[in-house]
């Protein structure tokens, strides 16, 4: 267990005012702090009603007082909690209480960061943590939950044990040369280096899933003035925050959406119409919009279906599809077919299939939202899923770049010392995920993150 000397003091609660506030002791001291405080310190995993006082005897509040032993705490350490009524003048005058007595104020994370030093939870764990706290849909606090509760360490952990088995078994090969065996040239290993990439393959799928519930995707409504922009983002986020009207270039700046598809999180962003104007508020918001096109995670060129054969809108899809990288993330929709008289679903148009919809009557939108899952590669049925950060994904890609020239190099040379060293990099970068191989610039930078109380 990680020894520590001083003991660190938090509000674990949100703050402002509310029904109830936990101030939340860790370390060596809070046994002490506790009696000092409270009069005397419950049993190990109960709680007790007591009155709060400072050193002058001065009632500070009444309320709750927990005591949890340690390693039986979620630090690992000796922990007590007060519970005292919501208000930020009672949890200020107990903080300035501990610290007057030994304690010091916590950093951001320190808490969970004591958890994992202590080998309570690991790097995982904690991200987990933050997840589960800042979660904006159910689904993500379900994968938040899965993550914490050990799914996805698991996974790991199953890899990196796997790549051990594997090690053993190359290494001795090299270490026992005079065995009449030859374990390097039987098909063994050849098995077994793919099904460890198989198993790679379906855990870096099951996180990338994880990771779009995380982060979701960026979506920059991009078109001509008077497109139906600015409808289609209030119809799809069911608020009516854009201003509407039949004004060319009424939306000047950038417009920011979040709405939530079976738990995607898709981050709309309505943008100036594209086109030239002489107006100097116009055409900086028309910059931004070039900006946000050129930043997002696929872009929703819509048209007015009447206008598609206008020498406007197809110098605008030209200048967007000659780019074969800004081609890749077009998701072309045409709107405004109730007023062509068309019904919704798919047309060709500029040689590209592209969506009908209209965005005042709702006709093909719940198409588009299809579509957009569908361009996230976000899986819906997927069950089990567990929360993912990009750190996760790149540390499960690098493993996979080297468990698969381990294969290589089993294919060509079967040198035994270069296909264990692979093993050993993929490792190292599994064991990036879960913190056993970690730095302390990473812990600093992740833990940073926290809310103070955590």
């Amino acid at each position: 267990m990680h020894k520590t000397v001083d003991s660190i003091c938090a509000v674990a609660t949100p703050a402002g005012r509310g029904g109830v506030s936990i101030v939340r002791v860790s370390g060596p001291a809070s046994h002490s702090l506790c009696t000092r405080i409270a009069g005397s310190c419950p049993p190990p995993g109960q709680s007790r009603l007591a009155a709060f006082h400072n050193r002058a005897g001065e009632l500070i509040d009444q309320g709750l007082v927990l005591y949890f032993q340690g390693p039986h705490s979620f630090t690992g350490e000796d922990v007590c909690e007060f519970h005292t009524h919501g208000s930020p003048v009672i949890t200020d005058l107990l903080l300035q209480e501990l610290v007057a007595c030994g304690a010091r104020l916590a950093e951001p994370g320190e808490f969970s960061r004591r958890a994992f030093l202590n080998d309570k939870i690991d790097l995982a764990q904690a991200e987990a943590i933050a997840d589960l706290i800042s979660s904006a849909s159910v689904t993500a606090a379900r994968f938040a939950l899965r993550s914490l509760q050990g799914e996805f360490s698991r996974r790991v952990d199953t890899l990196v044990e796997s790549l051990t088995l594997l090690r053993v078994y190359i290494e001795a090969a090299l270490d026992f040369p005079e065995e009449e065996v030859d374990f390097l040239s039987e098909g063994a290993i050849d098995s077994r280096l793919e099904q460890v990439l198989a198993e790679l393959d379906a855990t870096l799928a099951q996180a990338r899933q994880g990771s779009l519930v995380r982060e979701g995707i960026q979506v920059a409504i991009a078109g001509e003035p008077n497109a139906g922009k600015s409808t289609l983002l209030n119809r799809l986020s069911g608020e009516d925050a854009a201003i509407v009207t039949d004004i060319p270039g009424t939306t000047r700046d950038i417009l920011r959406q979040t709405i939530h598809l079976d738990g995607l999180p898709v981050h709309l962003l309505d943008t100036a119409g594209l086109r030239d104007s002489t107006d100097p508020v116009e055409r900086e918001g028309i910059r931004r919009a070039r900006k946000a096109v050129d930043e997002a995670d696929l872009i929703l060129l819509l048209l007015d279906i009447r206008q598609v054969d206008t020498l406007q809108t197809q110098a605008l899809w030209q200048e967007l599809n000659s780019d074969p990288a800004t081609a890749k993330r077009l998701l072309v929709v045409l709107n405004k077919c109730d007023s062509a008289g068309l019904p919704p679903g798919i047309r060709s148009v500029l040689g590209h299939d592209a969506l009908v919809i209209s965005a005042l009557t709702d006709q093909g939108l719940d198409a588009l939202r299809t579509e957009l899952k569908r361009r996230a590669g976000f899986d819906t049925q997927d069950e089990g899923g567990f929360i993912a950060r990009q750190r996760h994904l790149l540390a499960l890609r690098s493993a996979r770049a080297h468990v698969e020239q381990a294969c290589s190099i089993m294919r060509s040379s079967r040198a035994g010392e270069l296909i264990a060293e692979e093993l050993r990099l993929a490792q190292e970068d599994l064991g990036e995920i879960t913190g056993k191989v970690s730095s302390d610039a990473l812990l600093g930078r992740i833990f940073g993150s926290f809310c103070i109380g955590k």
